[in-house]
């Protein structure tokens, strides 16, 4: 159906075309993409290039409802609503229309949502944040300090390194909640507040991280879709690639032993090597001056920091001893309560609710347990609602159980030890099914 004029009282309405669901369905090519939210439809083809949270997290949802991503990325929806007029197509007005009221789940999970919005539970504690910027400061003054004050020595050399390794550590914390607008709702704050934490008190990018993380949260563990599960040059993980890599004959590694050189090539490498070649190359190739600038002002003020205490190669390997420690500390808690869960191709359309909980699982909370992931030990709660500041995850996760309870959906929630076993498990698990799969 096409677009018709009414006219009421002198004035003119164009009433929006009526498009239907099959049609809207098959536009999720490469140069022709369209998405729903709350039953409007939007052509994204070109506005994903302009996007501010990337393209690709737009083009996963090509021909796909996005309203509940949409809500649970934007704080300032709005302020987006207006920005989404030019791209507006019409509304989806066939008997799959409303798909709000396709599914109970989902609409007992918008209310929640509404209900965390009344209560307040995605307003920012300003001084909680106030309080971990300082803590993340005084943690690297201390580093300063002790090997200024205390002399260069083993003992003076690892303690510093603990310091600025866990200062970094808190930092990362506080740049994803930053990241994720818990800090600051609005764009233009929040995303000048990011720039400076990522680059100048981490070293990385702004943008870099927003390509990365926005992608993990949008589909997580999804083949193609999920950055943080493209490991199969070096490893492969779940139950359903490795069988596939292994009928096919695919495999640049031995997979059967991924959960021994785990220990060799994943934490201890990530963030010393990788990361940074990855950040480099990201930023020349998109030309992201501004972000490869305030990544190198971090270096310059290590250097700046540590070169007249430790000159200019023990300043290096004591960055990258401290960055080895930190690799490990990010590594674990950050793949801890994915990497065990449910990995797949999307091929399978999920409502929000349940791909987050499938692919995802909590540690228990806890005073050191909080403070040492992040609260990322929320993360089911911190993936229904990626804006809320973790402060609150404690108060959510209640009525996230009961929803779960309600939908027979499984609440996982394992120790800190047991989450990390769990990744060697996977390991272990997954590399076996490689294997039998190539040799059968």
């Amino acid at each position: 159906m096409g677009r018709g004029a009414n006219t009421t009282k002198g004035v003119s309405h164009i009433e929006p075309r009526q498009i239907s669901f099959a049609e809207f369905s098959k536009h999720n090519k490469r140069d022709d993409q369209w998405l729903a939210i709350n039953d409007k439809v939007y052509d994204i083809t070109e506005f994903a290039k302009r996007h501010p949270g990337g393209a690709k997290i737009l083009n996963h949802f090509a021909g796909e409802d996005a309203t509940d991503a949409w809500t649970a990325f934007h704080n300032d929806k709005e302020k987006v609503s207006k920005y989404m007029k030019s791209i507006y197509v019409g509304d989806i007005g066939d008997m799959y229309c409303c798909f709000v009221s396709q599914s109970g789940l989902q609409r007992d999970f918008r209310e929640l949502r509404e209900l965390v919005e009344r209560r307040g539970w995605m307003d920012s504690p300003k001084l909680f944040f106030i309080l971990s910027f300082l803590q993340c400061i005084l943690l690297e003054v201390a580093a300063v300090v002790v090997l200024s004050y205390g002399g260069v020595s083993v003992y003076t050399l690892v303690l510093s390194m603990l310091l600025l390794a866990t200062s970094q550590a808190q930092s990362g914390w506080i740049q994803h909640d930053v990241g994720h607008h818990s800090v600051f709702k609005d764009m233009k704050r929040a995303h000048f507040l990011h720039h400076i934490v990522v680059g100048f008190l981490k070293g990385a990018s702004s943008k870099w991280w927003n390509f990365r993380h926005f992608q993990h949260h949008a589909k997580p563990n999804r083949v193609k879709k999920d950055p943080d599960i493209e490991l199969a040059r070096l490893f492969l993980i779940g139950d359903n690639l490795p069988l596939e890599f292994g009928k096919r004959k695919k495999g640049t590694m031995p997979y059967q032993h991924q959960h021994k050189y785990f220990f060799l090539l994943g934490p201890p490498l990530l963030l010393p090597f990788y990361f940074h070649f990855e950040i480099i190359y990201f930023c020349i190739k998109r030309g992201y001056w501004l972000d490869l600038f305030l990544s190198m002002a971090y270096f310059y003020r290590v250097g700046f920091l540590f070169g007249p205490i430790l000159g200019g190669w023990g300043t290096y390997f004591f960055y990258i001893g401290m960055r080895f420690i930190e690799s490990h500390w990010f590594t674990w808690v950050t793949q801890m309560s994915h990497l065990p869960n449910d990995v797949a191709r999307d091929t399978e359309t999920m409502d929000w609710f349940t791909m987050q909980l499938k692919t995802t699982c909590n540690v228990e909370p806890g005073v050191f347990n909080d403070w040492f992931t992040g609260h990322l030990n929320y993360q089911i709660e911190h993936h229904l609602f990626p804006t809320m500041p973790r402060t609150n995850f404690h108060k959510v996760r209640p009525l996230v159980m009961e929803l779960c309870k309600k939908y027979n959906i499984e609440y996982r929630s394992k120790t800190l030890l047991t989450a990390f076993a769990d990744i060697v498990r996977m390991l272990k698990k997954s590399g076996q099914i490689w294997y039998d799969a190539y040799y059968e």
